[in-house]
């Protein structure tokens, strides 16, 4: 039997259960890159680092990407670890989101890394095994530990295609996840554990997200947390959301969170069919106070939090993004303020 599974079997029955707060996320993996081309972001005129305007208006968590090794886009190891510390330094709990992949990860695509191209499903197992215990090292020596890690993005179809695509693949697909689950359990040394999530991107598909989590556990891999991205235009209506919060909660009775959610200030998505709100700042600030309140009044108090998908992007604008084009912060940010300040 190989070590790394020895491992996770080893620490996933040493493991407790967690005690969850509500998190207020967002994935800010732009915003050093922004701050470090000079872009400026402000706070009611004011200008402030990106992560203290964050902090003022309740958010406590911050999601970070990891690109196995990049050559366009700045989310290297380095540049994570640096954005981490700083983070958590501020009091930010760190979800780390590995791509397993030089690029983006998606549904869609999920390209192997030019490094492991070409390599045997058993090669490639351990390739992703050690490559996430060095990763996960490096953030614990930073003294920047995960307090959460997903082992794959949005990975409904699978990831490290062709070896771990889905349908075909499930037996391979499983021994890259567990040799993810086990080199993050390698990294802990001293640390605590952090929490195990598995994110696919089916917000408002029951019948799928049954499906899937019914075949992942039944192979036998164990995880503390359900994610889930949900934008309208592509994951359904939120009456829709709030079907599949129910009953994922009532089947699996662990917490679920939205780790990818967001809406458009500006007419985007629903330029050519009717919009639950609409494209603005206005809009914007409605709808994640709604699905805020769907996550809410999850079954169970499973709810577990919601975080926005860059609001905060290297080129200083994006139609969801929470600041203009001046820096701005849009009213959306203040949708937790009622929610954290008293």
């Amino acid at each position: 039997m190989p070590k790394w599974i020895l491992t996770v079997l080893f620490i996933s029955s040493m493991l407790s259960t967690h005690a969850q707060e509500y998190a207020i996320g967002a994935d800010l993996s732009f915003l050093k890159s922004a701050e470090d081309r000079g872009f400026v972001f402000k706070d009611e005129g004011e200008a402030k680092p990106g992560l203290e305007i964050f902090k003022d208006h309740g958010y406590n968590w911050i999601r970070l990407r990891l690109f196995h090794t990049p050559t366009r886009l700045p989310n290297s190891l380095d540049y994570t670890v640096a954005l981490a510390k700083e983070a958590k330094d501020m009091g930010y709990k760190f979800l780390l989101d590995f791509h397993y992949s030089d690029t983006w990860a998606d549904p869609q695509k999920q390209f192997l890394p030019v490094a492991w191209e070409g390599l045997t499903q058993e090669v490639l197992v351990d390739s992703v095994f050690e490559y996430t215990k060095r990763a996960t090292s490096a953030f614990r020596e930073a003294g920047a530990m995960p307090d959460m890690v997903q082992l794959g993005n949005e990975i409904s179809n699978g990831m490290l295609w062709p070896n771990g695509k889905l349908p075909d693949n499930w037996d391979n697909f499983i021994e890259l996840e567990q040799a993810g689950i086990a080199g993050v359990y390698a990294a802990c040394g001293n640390a605590k554990a952090p929490l195990i999530m598995v994110q696919i991107d089916k917000g408002g598909d029951w019948e799928f997200t049954e499906q899937w989590f019914d075949e992942l556990i039944s192979r036998g891999v164990t995880f503390d947390v359900i994610g889930q991205s949900y934008y309208p235009w592509w994951h359904g209506s939120l009456l829709e959301l709030r079907n599949n919060m129910h009953n994922t909660a009532k089947k699996y009775q662990m917490p679920i969170m939205l780790v990818e959610v967001a809406y458009c200030s500006e007419p985007t998505e629903y330029t050519e069919k009717s919009a639950p709100y609409p494209e603005s700042p206005e809009g914007q600030h409605r709808f994640l106070t709604e699905v805020n309140k769907i996550v809410l009044n999850t079954p169970g108090n499973l709810g577990a939090g919601i975080m926005w998908w860059e609001p905060a992007t290297f080129e200083g604008r994006s139609h969801r993004d929470f600041f203009d084009s001046d820096g701005n912060a849009l009213p959306v940010m203040e949708v937790f303020d009622m929610w954290s300040r008293y």
